[in-house]
């Protein structure tokens, strides 16, 4: 495997050169909108760049984008707790009685809007009025 020597030479530059450039773009847009829009006064170069950092802690991260590992490891927390609830529901079903297990039903039917003895009730075939 090839070391690549020239990133060691190009890297530091692009950097410095990405920091400058995100922090007079956050200038220039804070102080063509806000100071007309809003009235508040104008920022320096340093205070865009502040913002911009903050800005990246709050909402952004720090450049990991698409499929990390956390998000990986966070998918499979999730799937395992759906797993496990529904295991653990089926324990419960499996240990009611036929009348708890109706009763059961029924009031979920009642919370998801659903009735299914009214639905059962009403002939399939009756012509509309």
């Amino acid at each position: 495997m090839k070391r690549k020597w020239w990133i060691i030479l190009v890297a530091p530059p692009l950097i410095v050169l990405f920091i400058f450039v995100g922090g007079e773009i956050v200038k220039l847009l804070w102080n063509w909108l806000l100071p007309p829009l809003f009235g508040w006064r104008q920022i320096t170069f340093w205070q865009g760049l502040g913002i911009l950092i903050l800005a990246r802690i709050l909402f952004g991260g720090f450049g990991r984008h698409g499929t990390s590992d956390r998000s990986v490891l966070r998918h499979r927390v999730r799937e395992r707790v759906a797993e496990r609830m529904g295991e653990r529901m089926a324990e419960r079903l499996d240990r009611m009685t036929p009348e708890e297990r109706e009763r059961f039903r029924q009031g979920m039917g009642r919370w998801c809007d659903f009735d299914p003895s009214a639905s059962e009730s009403k002939p399939q075939n009756e012509p509309a009025k």
